[in-house]
């Protein structure tokens, strides 16, 4: 959700979309649809584009890493 309101104008979803595999068809679908950010985020144009690997290169802490390790499991 905070990387589609930090994209902000419809132009520069689009595009950023696109360079994560998103078809044009539904990159463009998406980009100028009104519909809330939070909304947005649970698309399935969102969960392709902006999977666990992407987040993890970008450096986003994982919550399940995150809460297993508060519990004392090993993962």
């Amino acid at each position: 959700m905070c990387y589609w309101k930090q994209w902000r104008w419809p132009r520069t979803k689009i595009s950023h979309l696109l360079a994560l595999g998103v078809s044009l068809k539904t990159a463009i679908q998406h980009g100028v649809s009104s519909k809330s950010y939070r909304h947005m985020a649970r698309t399935p144009a969102m969960q392709q584009a902006l999977n666990n690997d992407w987040l993890q290169r970008q450096g986003v802490p994982s919550i399940k890493q995150l809460w297993c390790k508060a519990q004392g499991y090993t993962s």
